[in-house]
């Protein structure tokens, strides 16, 4: 027998089926919670119902730009004077040809308007409507382009929507992937210029005076954003909307698919906001992971990540990797990217999909085990990007590896989902029940990168620290709870979730089942 193989058969037989799964006894409640998602399980609304209410404890893997609904963007393009193009598939600049103004197109023409929202996002591609020949991946990333001109100048709104979204589908703690203006326009002002390994340290020298210089303004351009933002939602105020609530950090997002300079220049400006802003909790890498000159230069963007954690050592580091599939690109593109990812320091993985095909994926999940490496798991994201769902999703091997796993939105506006429909969908496709879905839960908090101390004990979910083992409202625990803002999160998480499981009488069906 092949080696990789048996070891992979011996691995599946002694890892645990969970995750760090919750060793403490199971309550009367959590038992009664369980038997009901049990019974409602059958119904998808029924379900829905359920866990819309179910507290969640966060969402590491959001998008700012993403998460906007056509429907707003349109909404900001009327108010703008923007218009259609000529074929409707984009959002354009003024000056509007006959019949283009969005603003009157909303108004006269609502089927036309159907139609733009259906090309600046993946709803016609859901549906089954529109081009037949274009795929769910280029659907999706073409949707950026066609409502770009939309985005600039509302960020405050979008940030208000990205919380209010979080506290309607009760999620406790939201970390935004958030490029603030100043330094967006530092990166892209550089030159399309190569770079080699070898030039990072130079290079390196002569642009960190620059980006330093930036980094006052930008912090302030942050904190007008995030004023406004909870001004727009009536935070402090007797009229405070959902959203006020919701803890939020940050992540900056390195661009992978742009000149090697254009890449450097982001990921300096990322580890350089995060060491010096608290807000701003860490740095990912984003854009397609199969586009040509991301896997062309997918190792120098490794080498990079290594450089600056050296020179950043405080700062955290997750990275979408993995997000291919076979078909979409050749095996051979499918190798390694996890493990590298890892080996460059990544303490989670977005997507992971492709984890079935690296050619050492029992060592890997092996050691994402081991070490605690989380992998983000984006159902919806997946099956519409991808292809990827149902028994093809490598969330079970995961799970059965002993990863640690977390659910999150990805793009929740252009893929017309929320967080909620990713536990629906956790539970319809993936089998998972209620206990389940509630270390997922916990596990969003436990891999955050947000400050401070754990409430568990090494990543044993459900099982306390012994500082907080015998009541959450003990003076010790208390003190402790005051100096960990983890903790804290995490505490308020568990007593929602106490408070859910002993409020189910709204859930329970009367006569008439569960069926279909």
């Amino acid at each position: 027998m092949n080696r990789a193989v048996a070891l992979f058969s011996a691995m599946l037989l002694a890892m645990p089926c969970v995750a760090h799964a919750d060793t403490a006894p199971q309550t009367a409640s959590e038992a009664a919670a369980s038997a009901l998602f049990d019974q409602l399980s059958g119904n998808a609304a029924r379900l829905r119902v359920f866990l819309q209410a179910m507290p969640k404890g966060a969402d590491l893997h959001n998008h700012l730009g993403g998460s906007v609904y056509a429907e707003d963007f349109l909404k900001v393009a009327a108010n703008k004077g923007m218009c259609a193009d000529e074929g409707v598939t984009r959002i354009v600049p003024p000056p509007c040809a006959a019949g283009r103004d969005i603003a009157a197109m909303a108004v006269s023409n609502p089927f036309m308007y159907a139609r733009l929202i259906d090309a600046i996002s993946t709803r016609g591609f859901q549906q089954r409507i529109g081009p037949a020949l274009i795929s769910g991946h280029d659907q999706f990333f073409s949707s950026f382009g066609k409502f770009g001109p939309a985005y600039p100048g509302a960020i405050s709104r979008w940030l208000a929507d990205a919380y209010a979204s979080a506290a309607r589908n009760h999620v406790v703690y939201l970390e935004l992937m958030y490029n603030p203006g100043p330094l967006t326009a530092w990166y892209e002002a550089a030159p399309d210029l190569p770079l080699t390994e070898a030039e990072l340290g130079a290079s390196y020298a002569r642009e960190v005076t620059s980006v330093n210089e930036l980094l006052d303004a930008t912090m302030a351009d942050v904190t007008r954003q995030e004023t406004e933002a909870r001004k727009r939602l009536g935070c402090g105020t007797k009229d405070e909307q959902s959203g006020c609530d919701v803890a939020v950090r940050y992540l900056f997002s390195g661009m992978r698919g742009i000149a090697p300079a254009k890449v450097w220049r982001s990921l300096i400006a990322g580890f350089a906001l995060a060491h010096k802003d608290p807000r701003f909790v860490g740095v990912n890498i984003v854009m397609p992971e199969d586009d040509p000159v991301a896997l062309r230069d997918y190792d120098l963007h490794m080498a990079m990540f290594r450089f600056l954690e050296a020179k950043y050592p405080d700062v955290k580091v997750t990275m979408h990797a993995g997000e291919l599939t076979l078909g979409l690109v050749p095996p051979k593109d499918l190798e390694d990217h996890i493990a590298k990812a890892i080996d460059a320091g990544a303490k989670r993985i977005g997507h992971g999909v492709d984890i079935a095909y690296e050619d050492k994926a029992p060592e890997t999940l092996a050691r994402m085990a081991r070490e605690g490496i989380a992998v983000e798991i984006n159902l919806t994201s997946n099956a519409v990007i991808l292809g990827v769902e149902g028994g093809n999703h490598p969330i079970q091997l995961y799970r059965s590896m002993g990863v640690p796993v977390t659910l999150s939105t990805d793009d929740e506006g252009v893929l017309r989902s929320d967080m909620t429909a990713e536990y629906v969908r956790a539970a319809r496709q993936q089998g998972l029940g209620y206990a389940e879905l509630k270390a997922i839960t916990r596990a969003g908090l436990e891999y955050a990168f947000v400050s401070g101390a754990s409430l568990w004990a090494g990543h044993r979910l459900g099982t306390r620290a012994p500082v907080c083992a015998a009541a959450l409202e003990d003076s010790a625990c208390r003190a402790f709870l005051a100096g960990s803002e983890k903790a804290r999160l995490q505490a308020r998480l568990e007593r929602e979730l106490t408070e859910f499981e002993e409020s189910l009488d709204r859930f329970k069906m009367t006569a008439g089942g569960a069926g279909e």
